[in-house]
């Protein structure tokens, strides 16, 4: 970390020092909110969580080595705290504050789906030149993304955070922290209806970004979306797609499955080939916005494709395991209609039975079940088996039945229930992908399908 101390914490903060006078000239080396994670010289972060109070672990988090702790009140045991009223919103000032000390690019991933995918792969172009910090795993809420910024180090020539959003404002809470200084934008799906109403809500949602930016920043935005093709930012625009308007163009697209995607993407200076080590029909659209990024930042053609083909994915991501007996397409992080759709449509690239284990999408608002019944229908279409798990997912069942399909469906609403029968529906062979919102918990189900022999 860049210098940060204990007395400067407190003084950003706003918070009140209570511990001995030499502490607060204390190093504070990593900030962190789990005291399994505190190393000497960390802040360890008290939030009260809906199962934990934080509190609770100051103890074992000073034992640790940790050089104060951030809290809503006096903890139990001795050692030094910084009192706050909210240990969340102290947080994300100290965010914002250490975030200024930085004059590198950063860049902000924002989008209803594939936010994940597009950070990875902008780091990884990046990396071909830069040593880039990106956010860790998906870390993108209003906790995770303090968290993030404050992992970034001296060492640091570019920065990618994800910023994931599920109400009006809270882009702006982000933004605030982040100040990006290019985004990319995936584009704008049926994500957190319940809360953005429709579509355009989510745009205005996520548009909230803008204000926060350089005027003389870059919005790379999916040009093949009708919202983001008609966006006006407010800040230099650049587009990426399949089509021939885009700036940055995907052609002559080859999906081979588990081997990758091959690609040609063109450009208004040339064009060049490039392999995606990775499993997805939406790697194309992850990898426009990072070539793009790559072009902005000065990288020859050559070294993007390095970086392309340096991609890896992260865990519940669209990860493929192959056990022997199956291969597990491991998407099970979260879901709405436009990530099942595309992930039902990379199913149908592997070779073998073509098997999805489906749970609820959560947050769908008034239109939860005709999206639910529409992801059954394209699953009656595409699919050799369907397996589908929760109270919403029963539409994905009614979906695939009232199309008529031939299309082997089992519904089940509970997960105990699949579970115990779960190994006499997958064959030898299968082709098995596992996906629901993360609040199903359908890790669970990866992790059986993994012992299946």
């Amino acid at each position: 970390m860049k210098l940060l101390t204990v007395e400067k914490a407190a003084e950003v903060t706003g918070g009140r020092y209570v511990g001995p006078e030499t502490g607060k000239c204390a190093r504070i080396e990593s900030v962190v909110r789990d005291n399994r994670e505190v190393t000497p010289g960390a802040l360890f972060v008290c939030i009260r969580g809906e199962r934990v109070d934080g509190h609770d672990f100051a103890p074992a988090a000073w034992e640790s080595g940790a050089v104060c702790c951030l809290c809503e009140h006096e903890p139990k045991g001795e050692g030094p705290f910084i009192l706050v009223p909210s240990a969340t919103a102290a947080l994300r000032r100290l965010a914002a504050y250490y975030r200024s000390l930085f004059t590198i690019p950063v860049i902000g991933v924002i989008g209803s789906v594939g936010k994940t995918t597009a950070k990875e792969m902008a780091a990884a172009v990046l990396s071909a030149r830069f040593n880039t910090y990106k956010t860790p795993k998906n870390l993108n809420n209003d906790i995770g993304v303090p968290l993030s910024l404050l992992q970034m180090g001296e060492e640091h020539e570019m920065a990618v955070i994800e910023m994931g959003i599920s109400d009006f404002g809270e882009m702006t809470v982000l933004a605030e922290m982040v100040r990006p200084t290019a985004c990319i934008f995936t584009n704008i799906g049926y994500c957190h209806l319940e809360q953005l109403g429709d579509t355009r809500g989510v745009l205005r949602a996520k548009s909230e970004v803008f204000p926060y930016m350089p005027r003389n920043g870059l919005a790379v935005v999916n040009g093949d979306d009708e919202l983001l093709r008609e966006l006006e930012p407010g800040i230099p625009k650049c587009t990426f797609g399949f089509g021939e308007q885009n700036d940055f163009i995907a052609r002559d697209v080859e999906n081979r499955g588990e081997d990758g995607v091959d690609l040609t993407i063109a450009y208004a200076g040339g064009s060049f080939r490039a392999h995606i080590p990775g499993y997805g029909s939406h790697l194309p659209l992850a990898a426009l916005p990072a070539a793009a990024l790559g072009k902005r930042f000065g990288l020859s053609d050559e070294e993007i494709t390095a970086g392309l083909g340096s991609y890896t994915t992260v865990e519940g991501r669209s990860r493929i395991i192959d056990t022997g007996y199956i291969r597990i397409i491991d998407d099970c992080y979260n879901a709405n209609p436009n990530s099942v759709t595309a992930a039902i449509l990379s199913l149908t690239k592997m070779e073998g039975r073509k098997v999805a284990i489906l749970g609820d999408m959560k947050e769908l608002g008034r239109q939860s079940r005709e999206l639910h019944r529409g992801i059954g229908a394209l699953a009656g279409e595409k699919l050799d088996c369907l397996i589908c798990c929760g109270g919403e997912a029963e539409n994905i069942y009614k979906g695939l039945i009232a199309g008529g399909s031939e299309t082997e469906a089992w519904q089940f609403p509970l997960k105990d229930a699949l579970l115990s029968v779960l190994p006499s529906l997958i064959r030898k062979g299968d082709n098995v992908l596992v996906k629901a919102s993360h609040s199903m918990h359908f890790e669970e189900l990866t992790e059986e399908l993994k012992k299946l022999r």
